[in-house]
């Protein structure tokens, strides 16, 4: 099989957070026999072993549109977030006038540019777009369907969060106002619960596409465990309570143990340690150092069934003891109390701390079974799997 596919980004510098995903998915892809070609909707065309890049056609107009959005936020026009994960409705102006504008200016330069690469890639097989801001490119899935003849699948990797009815993260992007959900063949989601909302907006059919994890890029490290428990994320958007819960409250009970975080604008929390930025790389190490790995979920993913999300899938890879805040539908994927540790108040918390933290052969039991469970099911090459089986389904 050969697939186009256009990505939000391959560029693991910018704050796309879920790019590091879609990297591992191509390998996946690339390791069970699939070409890819692959271009980014924002930034850099960026070759790797794993895919073919393809340059992007409106790679300056995007790049001054996240100079423009970047500016703003800084300078105090960042808008309020969906922090509650309440559901909200309405486009402010700001997003019209972005919408807009893409789909005047930047949707036709995607049309022309998919005429030229499928005129020189015949033998493609579908094109998949993954979270690339669907109504900034009304039209284009419809014109290659007409003119081409190719299926055009929709991966999108922030259900429940990028729905209407949620107010999104703080990216500038909103993706369904405008948006013609229908031109799609079919949608992939991250999500089982969120399926029905993609439906409501007029998707012919969804199929849940799991996050995963290489375990390869992701595997374990034989080092020293000077960490007591560790988080890793961005902002506390959606989750601001479990955040002061498991890590701030958490480390003033327990003055005698070592909590850690690596992130960026997860507030004050107290005496909990903020290590290094530096590189993703560095996140394997500082997993594989602590005793414990928290698990804290978005709100809006962590409220509506079988959210899928990195970190789970990361840390099970790692066969790192996961602690996690409610997560529904997380027996989806990994079994409580065996695989990973669900609590459900800050008391439980630390009842469950100090009891992993005195039983050292449980907790790391616990991390092998989740990597065990890891292996046979979740890797980043099951998901190239599945993907493949549904798009040959429509070919």
């Amino acid at each position: 099989m050969k697939l186009f596919i256009i990505v939000s980004s391959l560029d693991l510098t910018q704050p796309f957070s879920a790019t590091p995903a879609w990297w591992q998915l191509f390998k996946g892809l690339y390791e069970i026999g699939v070409d890819v070609i692959a271009a980014p909707y924002q930034g850099p065309a960026i070759e790797s072993p794993w895919w073919r890049a393809a340059p992007n056609p409106t790679r300056r107009e995007g790049d001054a549109f996240k100079l423009l959005r970047d500016s703003w936020q800084r300078f105090g026009g960042r808008g309020p977030t969906q922090a509650s994960g309440e559901q909200v409705e309405g486009e402010s102006l700001s997003d019209r006038l972005v919408r807009r504008t893409a789909q005047t200016v930047i949707a036709p330069r995607w049309r022309r540019y998919m005429d030229r690469m499928l005129a020189q890639h015949p033998d493609i097989d579908a094109v998949l777009v993954i979270t690339v801001p669907l109504n900034h490119v009304t039209g284009l899935a419809r014109h290659i369907t007409e003119r081409h003849d190719k299926p055009v699948f929709f991966y999108d990797g922030d259900v429940p969060a990028s729905l209407p009815n949620f107010r999104g993260f703080a990216s500038g992007f909103r993706f369904y106002q405008g948006a013609d959900p229908p031109e799609y063949t079919a949608f992939f989601s991250n999500s089982l619960g969120g399926a029905e909302g993609l439906r409501e907006l007029g998707a012919r059919a969804v199929h849940p596409l799991y996050y995963g994890a290489d375990p390869d890029l992701f595997a374990p490290l034989d080092i020293a465990q000077d960490i007591d428990a560790f988080f890793y994320g961005h902002g506390r958007e959606y989750r601001a309570e479990w955040i002061d819960v498991l890590l701030r409250d958490a480390s003033q009970a327990l003055p005698e143990r070592r909590f850690a975080v690596r992130g960026t604008h997860l507030g004050d929390l107290g005496r909990v340690e903020l290590l290094p930025y530096l590189s993703f790389s560095k996140l394997r190490e500082y997993a594989c150092r602590s005793k414990l790995n928290l698990v804290i979920t978005r709100k809006a993913h962590a409220s509506v069934f079988a959210s899928s999300s990195s970190r789970p899938f990361e840390l099970a890879a790692l066969g790192a003891c996961m602690v996690c805040s409610p997560y529904a539908g997380i027996e989806t994927w990994f079994e409580p109390g065996r695989e990973l540790i669900v609590v459900g108040s800050g008391e439980e918390a630390l009842d469950r701390y100090r009891w992993l933290l005195d039983h050292d052969t449980e907790r790391r039991t616990i991390g092998a079974a989740a990597r065990e469970r890891l292996l046979a099911e979740h890797t980043f090459r099951h998901r190239a799997r599945q993907l493949v089986e549904t798009i040959q389904g429509y070919l």
